[in-house]
């Protein structure tokens, strides 16, 4: 929606960029400007910068930015109407709405509100005759009713429209059914439930919303897990199975499972930090909800090819962030002189709560996991094949940055591969040398083509006139400096821009003016992208001179009238005019023949 101007310049007055980002993020003021590690991506090195005076955020890793509408709607997961009201709130400033906004928060708050109703429904079946399966299901996997409570189970019932029908006596439509991922559209427009004779497992995010489901069924039927699909409460990538639960855990970490049985039964043995990712691959978005609760990670996935995939891929996505990793790995169970795999569910019922703890105390950091897999993968008294793990351990040994960590992992590494340590120290050193030489020959081939390194980084915003396009930055960064620098702007139109995004600035800017307003870059979240905000972030990082803003706004309005001209000479060339200069054109070819001849 549109928010009045004056409404918004006064929230963003009232809503200072350093006080909101502190409540996200901490930060330490470093000159002028303040630093901490990015929300929005995994560092260890906090590249993360907040301007006061520009009441601006960018990132030099990511490259995110935007003003404090623009971090509410990153951090938050909100769109931007949503965003000025969750500010509005914080500053206790009331709204003003208009038909269309309302629309949407209702139909937010009708979904949520239907989830929860649904949620209810599912949690009585299991007292009821039509819901004994799954109550009998609960028992088999020795889940006490109280957790079953804490966590909202339920039961799905045998039948088309069972669910549809209960959530209609209560007042709710199709189209709300629809919407939130309960019902199903068959190709006759026949509306039927879409979780039927399944244990329901109700997904609550951080605020205590119910926001999707999952269902599992109680026999051998496909598929074995249903889910909800994407809806407007509801995505898979932001959100995580029991961190409604495991936020208030007293426990100095996280256990990332696979599954949502593997959290139950930890949650019921008293190892209440456990959460799972929905579905096995954890996501940047779920990384930043875990950071906001601590800075260490076990992951506890099963011992099949799936959960190891899943444990180097996690390691991978986490390995330059601020968590410290640590790799849980479940010993296998003796059955009938074999041994065999086993899952945390399976651990927990054999072994006991006890067991688990010790095996969570002595679990493997990500690096002692990663060498101990690449050595699984060869015969170590093969000569050759003893050559081959020194080569692959030896690059990874190298990308350690710490030097005293090198060469206790190198050490190590020589012990496993019995082979002398000088040796194995030899190899990484090499290994790094080599990556270090990449490493130049990458930046070399980056540098060399300085035009691309000006290009925006979002190929959506790409400048088809880098030099206009440079002159059009030193505008809108002066006119964001000094907001009366506009009067000078008169005569020089938008359309004169190059770049779209600027061009759209650039005239927001100035109709701002013209209203009395000031000209800050926080108020053109309504009217840009997050990637446009990103790249006009990265615009107003580089240096501009407010000492001699007269001289350079003149030089940067002449660059960008030229090229706009020249850019029109190009495209309005006189047909008439372009035949006759080819007519003497071709003459003169023919005439130089003839002499040649």
């Amino acid at each position: 929606m549109a928010f009045p101007q004056r409404f918004l310049d006064e929230l963003i007055d009232r809503s200072d960029i350093v006080d909101v980002v502190s409540s996200y993020v901490a930060l330490k003021k470093q000159g002028t400007n303040y630093f901490g590690l990015c929300p929005f991506h995994n560092e260890k090195t906090g590249s993360f910068s907040v301007a006061a005076d520009k009441q601006m955020y960018y990132c030099f890793g990511c490259h995110h930015g935007g003003g404090v509408v623009n971090f509410i709607m990153e951090i938050e997961n909100l769109s931007y109407p949503d965003a000025v009201r969750f500010l509005a709130k914080r500053a206790n400033m009331e709204v003003p709405e208009d038909g269309g906004s309302l629309e949407e928060s209702r139909r937010r708050q009708r979904v949520l509100a239907l989830n929860k109703e649904a949620a209810r429904w599912f949690y009585r079946n299991l007292a009821r005759p039509e819901g004994a399966a799954a109550a009998a299901y609960l028992e088999r996997r020795r889940i006490a009713r109280k957790t079953a409570m804490n966590f909202g189970l339920g039961a799905s019932l045998d039948g088309w429209d069972c669910l549809l029908t209960a959530m209609q006596e209560k007042g709710y439509t199709k189209t709300e059914l629809l919407a939130a991922g309960l019902v199903v559209q068959n190709k006759q427009g026949r509306l039927y439930d879409k979780f039927r004779s399944r244990l329901m497992f109700p997904v609550i995010d951080v605020k205590g919303d119910v926001v999707a489901f999952g269902g599992r069924v109680l026999d051998k039927s496909e598929p074995k897990y249903m889910n909800t699909t994407e809806t407007i409460v509801y995505s898979k990538r932001r959100n995580l199975y029991g961190v409604n639960l495991a936020k208030k855990t007293k426990r100095p970490n996280f256990i990332l499972c696979e599954g949502n049985i593997d959290v139950i039964t930890l949650h019921q043995a008293g190892f209440d930090n456990a959460v799972a990712s929905m579905g096995t691959a954890l996501t940047i978005e779920q990384t930043k909800i875990l950071s906001r609760y601590t800075k260490e990670l076990v992951l506890c996935y099963d011992n099949d090819t799936a959960g190891q995939l899943a444990t180097q891929k996690n390691i991978e996505l986490l390995k330059d962030s601020e968590f410290n990793v640590r790799v849980l790995q479940l010993p296998r169970r003796l059955v009938d002189g074999e041994y065999v795999k086993q899952d945390v569910d399976d651990f927990i019922k054999f072994h006991g709560a006890a067991a688990f703890e010790a095996v969570l105390g002595g679990s493997a950091n990500q690096m002692d996991y990663r060498m101990n897999a690449v050595a699984a993968q060869y015969d170590l008294s093969d000569p050759e094949q003893k050559i081959a793990y020194s080569g692959e351990i030896s690059r990874l040994i190298g990308a350690v940055s710490n030097a005293v960590e090198r060469e206790v992992y190198a050490v190590r590494a020589a012990e496993t591969a019995g082979i002398s340590r000088q040796a194995m120290l030899m190899e990484v050193e090499r290994a790094r040398r080599r990556k270090r030489g990449q490493d130049r020959k990458e930046l070399r081939r980056e540098n060399l083509n300085t035009a691309a390194l000006r290009q925006p980084r979002d190929r959506t915003i790409r400048y088809t006139d880098l030099r206009s396009a440079m002159a059009e930055e030193g505008i809108i960064r002066l006119l964001l400096l000094d907001g009366s620098l506009a009067e000078k702007c008169r005569g020089l139109e938008p359309e004169a821009f190059s770049s779209p995004l600027l061009g759209k600035v650039y005239a927001r800017l100035l109709e701002a003016w013209d209203q009395g307003y000031a000209l800050t870059a926080a108020s053109l979240a309504g009217s840009c992208a997050p990637e446009e905000m990103g790249h006009l972030s990265s615009v107003l990082q580089k240096p501009e001179a407010p000492a001699h803003a007269d001289r350079a706004l003149a030089d940067y309005i002449q660059v960008v009238r030229v090229s706009a001209d020249k850019r029109q000479g190009e495209t309005e060339v006189d047909p008439l005019q372009a035949a006759v200069e080819k007519f003497k054109e071709d003459k003169k070819k023919k005439g130089n023949g003839g002499k040649q001849s």
